[in-house]
């Protein structure tokens, strides 16, 4: 045994909840540098992964599908995303990212700068740890929430 004390699980819920607040706060400053809310961001951010249903997006960003639909349509207006019929059910509208839709979500990216910094201040061993951990943690669940933002 080791002379570390154990972290309880309380603590490093409390502190990913201060790391969390702070990449929100990262993540909602650099949308709005863009025009955008933070769930109109998200919703890029989750699109940049790949076309989705509507249903799925409103799933993944935990909103109402009514809410799901306003950021939507939003965006479209913006000609960030577009509508497209599934390929398996033409009956579902998949929602797309167009080439400026990509765009914004990098930019979006690129201008959090604490984040960016903070995460460049590890070594790439840190760097190579801390994703085996979240991965483990937040992935590789099977109940896992993969909707995060960034």
């Amino acid at each position: 045994m080791t002379g570390t004390a154990r972290v309880d699980t309380a603590r490093l819920m409390e502190l990913l909840s201060v790391c969390l607040g702070a990449y929100y706060g990262d993540f909602t400053v650099a949308a709005a540098s863009e025009s955008l809310t933070a769930s109109q961001g998200k919703a890029l951010t989750v699109l940049r992964r790949g076309p989705a249903a509507m249903r799925a997006l409103a799933h993944t960003l935990t909103c109402d599908a009514s809410n799901m639909t306003g950021i939507i349509d939003r965006l479209e207006k913006r000609d960030l995303v577009r509508r497209e019929p599934s390929p398996s059910d033409r009956r579902i509208k998949n929602v797309v990212l167009t080439a400026e839709g990509e765009r914004v979500a990098d930019t979006i990216r690129a201008k959090m700068r604490t984040t960016q910094e903070g995460l460049d201040a590890l070594s790439d061993h840190e760097r190579e740890s801390l994703h085996t951990l979240l991965e483990r943690v937040f992935i590789s669940q099977p109940a896992a929430c993969a909707g995060g933002i960034g």
